[in-house]
This record gives structure tokens, C-alpha cells and sequence, in this order.
């Protein structure tokens, strides 16, 4: 790889995330799978929603959106439809994704919208400094639950695949090699793709070193990733923290396909019929 490659993909504005924040390496993994996809800047857009995470969009070089809070998912889909050739990778949060805008989530696995979808998941909300998020765990102590969180905390991987997801992964940001491999892999995939990124906060909820003592690589233990039944056992081991690749299937078509399909081949925006000046003018007078 030549580092001029990874230039083309550096923006102006540094990253103001805290040092030592997980989401650093989960943008150079970004930045490192987009260069070994082949991708240049113009042929990938970047959108996100509220959040520390979510900043993203502003740090890497490429179409960027960053949207509302919990809605990066149908602006995500929404550039996909009117613009098919693009790779659209969508970044959020948590709190962002798997509480406000889970629903969001579910439905565009359900339908296999042929976009990325990487969730930083810290297991607390980092920019309103330390609040309970979906993922907490049980008696985690928080700004909302200082005696300990008393509801369960969400599954969301398990939770997709149930849905009807064809792509569902975790990674980890302390190992940005392998976060790059499960990226790519996700952007070759044709449909949609759930990328869980385990990013601690160092400063309200810094369970970093508790993950590194627990995770592993589920694909150095001869893990195949078209059986549903082990994705399912595999996400939910109590003994570590797995990751990788949990499931994957090439045999449901994306709803961009399916789009182009019924509109004789071309994307939605790509058969609009221009409207002519004249009648243009007449609605606007009709109508002002």
C-alpha cells in the first residue's frame, strides 16, 4: 500500500475525540479497508448522526452527511437508492443506533439495503458525559443509574439476525487490522452489513482492558459463517468476546437490486423525467 493512497482519504480537520478514544482506531481501520477496496473518495459517502462517533464523517475525506440523531440508516439508504455506484457506509453510535434509531436498523437488514452500517458501541452515551445507553450492562453503575442499571441490556446482533440480516460482525478498535479485514469483506458483500465495533470511551466507561483480556478471533477457531444456529451461539458466548464475521449469506438480493429490477435496470434517480420550464412556471404561479 502507498501511503499517498491513505492521503487521498485524510481530511483537514483533526479529530476531536479524548486520547485514547476507541473510535481512532476504528476511523484508520476505515480509512485502511476503503484504500485495499480500491475505493477513491468520490466513490464513497459517509453519513452518521449525533454523537461523539458520529463526528466521523468530518475526519475522512469522501461525500459526507451528518444527519439527526438515530438517523443515519435512511439517509444512508436514501443516497444507495439515487446513487447505486456509491459505497455507502453509514457511522453512529449506540446510543445513536441501537436506542433512537434501532428501528431503523431492523428494517433496512429486513429489506438487505446494500449499505454499511459500522456502530461504535461503548455501552454508555459519551457525548452527554456518562448517561445509561441500549447497551449497558445489568447493574452498571452510570449518571442515570447510580445504584446500578436495572433493565437488561439490548442484543443487537442476535436481534438482526432474527430480522433477516445477511452480514452481522463484531470487531474491536484495539485491533484495527482486523476491524480493516471485517470492512472490506463487509463492503464486497452485496446487501446489508452489520458491523458491531467494540470503541471504549476512555473517559466515562473505559472498559478497554476488560476487552482485551476476553476477545478472540472466531475465524481462528474454524468458525463457518453461513450457519445460523452457531452465529447465534457464537454472539452469545459468556466466556469471551468473539469476533469477526458471526454470519453471512449471498443468497437474498439487495433491495437496490430488486429497485432496478422493477425500473428496467436503472437506479430511481436515474429515470426522473425533467420537467419543462414552462410547466414549471405555470405550477408555481398556479400554486403560489
Amino acid at each position: 500500500m502507498r501511503l499517498s493512497d491513505l492521503k487521498e482519504f485524510e481530511s483537514d480537520t483533526r479529530p476531536d475525540w479524548c486520547p485514547g478514544c476507541g473510535d481512532f482506531g476504528v476511523l484508520a481501520a476505515l480509512k485502511d479497508a476503503l484504500v485495499k477496496s480500491g475505493k477513491k473518495p468520490h466513490e464513497v459517502a459517509v453519513v452518521s448522526g449525533i454523537g461523539c462517533s458520529s463526528n466521523l464523517p468530518g475526519y475522512i475525506r469522501t461525500y459526507g452527511f451528518h444527519g439527526l440523531h438515530g438517523r443515519p440508516v435512511p439517509v444512508a439508504v436514501g443516497i444507495k437508492n439515487a446513487n447505486p455506484s456509491l459505497t455507502v457506509i453509514a457511522t453512529a453510535g449506540d446510543g445513536d443506533e441501537y436506542g433512537i434509531g434501532f428501528n431503523h436498523v431492523v428494517h433496512a437488514a429486513r429489506r438487505n439495503d446494500d449499505i454499511k452500517l459500522i456502530v461504535m458501541n461503548n455501552e454508555i452515551y459519551g457525548l452527554t458525559t456518562g448517561q445509561l445507553s441500549p447497551t449497558s450492562k445489568l447493574g452498571q453503575k452510570t449518571k442515570t443509574s447510580p445504584d446500578g442499571s436495572i433493565i437488561y441490556p439490548l442484543q443487537p446482533l442476535p436481534t438482526i439476525l432474527g430480522a433477516g440480516g445477511t452480514f452481522i460482525a463484531r470487531t474491536f478498535s484495539g485491533d484495527p487490522k482486523h476491524m480493516s479485514w471485517v470492512i472490506q469483506e463487509a463492503i464486497k458483500h452485496r446487501g446489508f452489513a452489520l458491523i458491531d465495533a467494540i470503541s471504549p470511551c476512555v473517559t466515562w466507561y473505559n472498559i478497554y482492558d476488560e476487552v482485551k483480556k476476553l476477545f478472540y478471533r472466531i475465524e481462528d477457531r474454524g468458525y463457518k459463517i453461513t450457519d445460523q444456529q452457531a452465529a447465534f451461539n457464537a454472539m452469545n458466548d459468556p466466556q469471551g468476546i468473539p469476533t469477526g464475521i458471526f454470519y453471512r449469506t449471498e443468497e437474498k438480493q439487495s433491495f437496490q437490486e430488486k429497485l432496478a429490477e422493477i425500473n428496467g435496470g436503472k437506479a430511481p434517480a436515474e429515470s426522473v423525467q425533467t420537467l419543462d420550464r414552462n410547466v414549471a412556471l405555470q405550477l408555481i404561479q398556479e400554486f403560489a
